[in-house]
């Protein structure tokens, strides 16, 4: 016999792999009004109680929109629920932010390949403005992470794939604190500013051409040219942090 805890969890899976099934089934969509609270706990076998707590759970993730008196409907996910059980549950990992740009390499790669075959116009415009935003603001370590993300994640959005969109929003605040830290960490590199923007220079003009292959290897090739930045600014830092040391014992 299971205990009462052992029970609500039961049935609180229950209602989670039903609501899950009737989304992936295509039974329900966004605006959908569920069954009503009696009929769908004897459908599922779970008492009133368990199904009133779990759609209240479903309610706080964003899935369902409680309407007093009118009952339970569908909603449009909301995707920075996604980004905030993303940061709490990455956040405890070690390095996470160098995990997280492999991950970013994976995606966006994908992402710009679809884009050279899926952009639009407007979308190449866009990703043309937000290039010139970059190079505004190549001085500011902050400003200049925002536009460096910014520009980014209109590469993705210019792919057109819902699923490598939503993957790269859910983990949007990891990616902008990774761009800030090493737009600080490469500040200090001589000629830095024109080659950053050079390198997404050449990753735009790569989707204009409309050649995948080209705009994998470039942007792979960025995501490399920032990797030795990042080198050549830990020890430019060091260099600087032992000539200080040497001076001060003088």
């Amino acid at each position: 016999m299971l205990s009462e805890g052992a029970e609500e969890l039961l049935g609180t899976e229950k209602v989670f792999a039903y609501f899950r099934e009737q989304l992936l089934s295509g039974a329900l969509n966004a605006g959908d009004r569920l069954l009503g609270e009696r009929e769908l706990a004897l459908r599922l076998g779970v008492s009133r109680p368990v199904l009133r707590e779990t759609l209240r759970s479903l309610a706080m993730l964003g899935f369902l929109d409680i309407r007093h008196g009118k009952g339970a409907y569908v909603r449009h996910a909301d995707v920075s629920v996604l980004t905030d059980f993303f940061t709490f549950c990455l956040a405890q990992q070690p390095d996470i932010l160098d995990d997280v740009m492999e991950a970013r390499v994976a995606i966006e790669c994908q992402a710009i390949r679809l884009a050279c075959d899926r952009a639009s116009a407007s979308d190449i415009e866009r990703i043309g403005g937000l290039l010139q935003t970059l190079r505004e603001t190549l001085h500011d370590p902050v400003a200049g992470a925002e536009a460096d993300f910014a520009f980014h994640m209109a590469l993705v959005e210019a792919g057109r794939s819902p699923a490598l969109i939503m993957l790269y929003q859910s983990i949007s605040e990891l990616l902008r604190r990774s761009h800030v830290q090493r737009r600080r960490q490469t500040t200090v590199v001589p000629d830095i500013r024109d080659s950053l923007f050079e390198a997404h220079r050449e990753v735009f003009l790569s989707i204009v051409e409309r050649d995948g292959d080209a705009a994998d290897r470039r942007l792979r090739d960025h995501f490399a040219i920032g990797d030795e930045l990042r080198r050549k600014s830990y020890i430019a830092a060091f260099t600087h942090s032992a000539a200080t040391s040497r001076d001060k014992t003088i």
